[in-house]
């Protein structure tokens, strides 16, 4: 039942990300300067406000990123992971749907789009963003001290990368947001979404990797 509780909470928490960070994007759009800012500070919000409400029950990974470097670090068991991971793209779906009734495919739902229409770029960017945005959910989180500041920490290192990352790729770092709109707009986004599965699930893997490293034992769980 432990187990059932943590993939719905992931399940509620990759829905909210979709339905309302992804559909700011797809409301306000990213051509203006209050829209871009819109965006990637609705991304971010939405992490605080899932950190404090189902942080207690899964941990509030709803990314398999940040997922595939908590079973790194060993503190997510495979049984767990793979529960988490269906969790979180049956979310996405599921939030992708809800929005796509309110505003229509033609929205774009928050796709993500190639950089300058080149794999390479956009997986490299995407590797960099991912990477730093769950190397600082490991270090934020590895002390339990830091457990009342660490949604904010999160949220606003989401928001960081989104600052930025918009631009280019429209800043996926979270292959399960990445999927469900990309499902439903299908297309040029259904065709690229795998950039946006492998490119975070690289990052975030290497996030636990060098973490682990710098850390060491005392401090990973």
């Amino acid at each position: 039942m432990e187990s059932i509780k943590k993939y719905l909470a992931e399940f509620i928490g990759t829905f909210v990300l979709v339905f309302f960070a992804c559909g700011t994007a797809a409301v306000v759009g990213c051509d203006t300067e209050g829209g871009y800012f819109m965006t990637a500070l609705s991304f971010g919000l939405v992490i605080v406000a899932m950190a404090y409400s189902v942080g207690n029950v899964s941990g509030c990974h709803i990314n398999p990123a940040v997922s595939i470097a908590m079973l790194i670090n060993g503190s997510l068991t495979v049984k767990d992971f793979i529960g988490y991971v269906v969790s979180q793209f049956a979310g996405a779906i599921a939030g992708a749907a809800a929005l796509m009734a309110f505003v229509g495919k033609d929205s774009g739902l928050g796709t993500n789009a190639l950089f300058e229409g080149d794999v390479a770029k956009s997986i490299v960017i995407e590797i960099i963003l991912t990477f730093v945005f769950v190397f600082a959910i490991l270090g934020v989180t590895s002390k339990v001290s830091n457990g009342s500041v660490a949604g904010i920490v999160i949220g606003l290192s989401l928001t960081l990368v989104h600052i930025l990352g918009i631009s280019f790729t429209g800043t996926s770092v979270n292959p399960a947001r990445s999927f469900g709109p990309a499902l439903l707009v299908g297309g040029d986004a259904l065709a690229n979404v795998w950039v946006f599965i492998v490119a975070p699930l690289v990052g975030g893997a290497l996030a636990a990797i060098v973490y682990k490293f710098l850390a060491g034992k005392k401090e990973v769980k």
